[in-house]
């Protein structure tokens, strides 16, 4: 465990909020902010006995830290909570350190770091991958893009939540990691369910294929955890198709910046706007299982 440090925590949400209490469960001075302030209140009161508080603001929530950890929204989001005149960038301490879980593009990412520097600070950009259960379990994968000064002051914070934690490169390149993360998972969702309902529309018992291609090839982190509530009918649980939707553009437009077509992930987007179009935006990812017999007529 590192030495106990005055950590900030912005964004108290989904992953924010766990990923915060184990920071808190871990020995650190943890203050919290979130733009409901009654979140951030209410998770003080679920840590009670620990060290933690809440802030009014960003600023004065980040203003003594040694540490800030954000996880908000986009890239709007982030440009609005670290930087400009009421950000938290402009109102920490020279020297503290600044790291961004946010899925955003590359080119934010890099705005950031840039700010950073300017300001003596040091930044890393380190979105995430586990979803909800591994920001609760503290078994999240971290791909990180920053200076190695940058890298080696986070990873002992980070492994408070993190299973696995990777210094990609330069500011930017954790973005980009984060982008072929979805690009797999898009892929891979998409013949999962394609298989799902083959095997359905066989009169096959899906346990049974389970066993027996579960160990193979075919193998993946989606179908352990993910066929049996595909099979059933289950999506009210795990990442949100509107969030991946988030993700799966910014990929899009990096690669078309870069000149390099997507043609897979181009058309799992337009499958997963067919879902949100009929009401499914907030299920899981896999509920596109339910919605590719409706799409492809």
């Amino acid at each position: 465990m590192s030495e106990p440090l005055q950590i900030t925590f912005l964004g108290i949400g989904v992953m924010g909020a766990p990923m915060a209490g184990h920071l808190a469960r871990a020995g650190h001075r943890v203050t919290v902010w979130n733009r409901t302030a009654a979140k951030a209140e209410s998770w003080v009161q679920r840590h009670d006995g620990l060290d933690v508080a809440s802030a009014p603001s960003v600023a004065e929530a980040v203003q003594a830290a040694q540490v800030v950890l954000c996880c908000v929204g986009n890239d709007a989001d982030l440009a609005q909570v670290a930087l400009g005149k009421g950000g938290a960038l402009a109102a920490m301490q020279a020297g503290a350190l600044f790291v961004d879980h946010t899925t955003v593009s590359p080119a934010a990412a890099r705005q950031v770091a840039a700010e950073a520097e300017r300001l003596g600070l040091l930044a890393l950009d380190a979105p995430v991958s586990g979803g909800q259960a591994g920001a609760e379990n503290g078994k999240l994968s971290v791909m990180c893009g920053g200076t190695a000064e940058a890298m080696a002051r986070a990873e002992p914070v980070l492994q408070a939540y993190a299973a696995r934690i990777v210094h990609i490169g330069e500011a930017g390149a954790g973005q980009s990691a984060k982008a072929v993360n979805q690009i797999c998972i898009a892929g891979t969702l998409a013949g999962l369910s394609e298989a799902v309902g083959f095997a359905q529309g066989q009169g096959l018992e899906m346990d049974k294929v389970l066993q027996a291609i579960g160990g193979g090839a075919a193998q993946s982190w989606q179908m352990d955890n993910r066929w049996t509530s595909m099979a059933a009918g289950e999506f009210d649980f795990g990442f949100a198709i509107d969030w991946m939707r988030k993700d799966l553009a910014i990929a899009l437009a990096t690669a078309n910046a870069a000149g390099q077509p997507l043609p897979v992930t181009a058309l799992v987007d337009q499958l997963y706007a067919a879902v949100q179009a009929t009401g499914g935006g907030r299920q899981d990812t896999s509920a596109l299982v339910r919605h590719l017999p409706e799409v492809a007529r």
